[in-house]
């Protein structure tokens, strides 16, 4: 009883995480060969390089962004951006908007500023903007901590992940192999049973055989 809770247990564990490490890879297989240019479900993940935003968001915090409608967009969010003008040209930006102008209805523009910075933003406009921060996702940054850490790849990532695959190999062996053992004992009942089938016919020619000799010593 006590075997099967821990074999269920490990078994829960082990599809846990490789669930985790399968999802975390795929998100950012797709962000970094789109280019960030395809999202899932309306949402991408970022990863702050630098201290700008201190003290909200930490150098390698993961922060969860969803795409949002420019006319949503209010005072007091954090956004993130594609800077085009100056420093900022070609960089993926997160930072807090302090003011927006709708003097354009068709092109609403902001402006933005870092917590820790003294100076704006130069003004963007709403087709520079991927969407509003939702929040930090606190497991996939520690994961991203990890990934970026040789160490901890290989000690939390590689080597659990080649334990999986191991034991599902052994697993799936296993199972071959009580297969096999089940076709074999299969085929023994089958040969058992045709074993006693031929004994049952060859008694009754046997049987035959006598009757017919006792009819001809009768006739003799």
């Amino acid at each position: 009883m006590i075997t099967k809770i821990i074999k269920t247990i490990f078994s829960l564990i082990k599809t846990l995480i490789t669930l985790i490490v399968i999802g975390f890879v795929a998100i950012v297989l797709i962000q970094r060969f789109s280019n960030n240019n395809l999202s899932v479900a309306g949402y991408r993940m970022f990863t702050v390089v630098t201290e700008s935003m201190v003290p909200e968001y930490e150098v390698g915090d993961v922060l969860l962004v969803k795409e949002t409608e420019p006319d949503k967009i209010a005072i007091g969010d954090d956004v993130t951006y594609m800077g085009k003008i100056g420093s900022y040209a070609n960089k993926i930006v997160t930072h807090r908007v302090v003011n927006i102008d709708k003097t354009e209805k068709e092109n609403i523009k902001f402006i933005t500023r870092g917590i820790a910075n003294d100076a704006d933003d130069p003004q963007i406009e709403e087709n520079q903007i991927y969407g509003t921060v939702v929040t930090k996702l606190k497991v996939v940054t520690y994961l991203n901590g990890i990934v970026n850490n040789m160490y901890g790849m290989y000690f939390l990532i590689i080597i659990p992940l080649a334990i999986i695959m191991f034991s599902e190999f052994r697993a799936f062996k296993q199972d071959d192999r009580n297969y096999e053992e089940d076709d074999e004992e299969e085929n023994d009942d089958i040969d058992e049973d045709e074993t006693k089938e031929n004994k049952k016919i060859d008694k009754k020619a046997q049987k035959r055989k006598e009757k017919r000799a006792k009819r001809r010593r009768r006739y003799e």
